[in-house]
């Protein structure tokens, strides 16, 4: 039985509470490459034609809404109301099959944007290929975020050159999406 949704919010506030999610330089400055990504997509979204100008819009929306989750834990809020609903629906015991399957379900919709990406881009991919890669890089980010659901949390604390591996994947698909789009506003300002 599911329970009353006041019941499942109540749980989950007393679990998790908004605030700045990531208060260190780092979080700070991700977020501030975020924003700046964004904009730099809106500036090359307003100058294509249909097909890529949606492409760049999409990426738009995704940089702002990861950017905004960044510093509000908006995933800690979504793994607190399902550990308040496992333990509502009297399924906490066993939760490890259902973290394995959004695990997976979120792989395969990761895998499947990125399949869908690479075919609606065809035509532009050798122009975007730059955003494409930082698009890859922030979905298996994202599916690795996922996955610390699961104890993945000791992968992505990993330190790579000083710096936490989590940070370089976000930072590294952040980049490669801005230089995609800077690569794009370029080839237009010497056409």
């Amino acid at each position: 039985m599911t329970p009353p949704l006041s019941d499942l919010l109540r749980c989950t506030h007393a679990h998790w509470s908004p605030g700045i999610g990531d208060p260190t330089a780092g979080g700070w400055i991700t977020v501030l490459a975020y924003i700046a990504a964004a904009a730099l997509c809106a500036l090359v979204a307003r100058r294509r034609e249909a097909g890529e100008r949606v492409f760049w819009a999409v990426l738009l929306v995704l940089l702002l809404a990861l950017g905004v989750n960044k510093e509000l834990d908006l995933q800690s809020a979504l793994t607190a109301a399902g550990k308040c609903l496992a333990q509502a629906q009297g399924w906490y015991g066993t939760r490890r099959v259902v973290q394995r399957a959004f695990i997976l379900g979120v792989g395969a919709l990761c895998l499947g944007v990125g399949a869908f990406v690479l075919f609606a881009m065809r035509r532009s991919l050798r122009a975007v290929w730059p955003a494409v890669a930082g698009l890859a890089f922030l979905l298996a980010f994202v599916a690795t975020r996922a996955a610390s659901f699961h104890h993945m949390d000791q992968l992505i604390g990993m330190r790579v050159l000083g710096l936490k591996l989590n940070w370089v994947m976000e930072l590294s698909g952040i980049g490669l999406i801005a230089a995609g789009a800077a690569r794009r506003l370029g080839r237009e300002r010497a056409a």
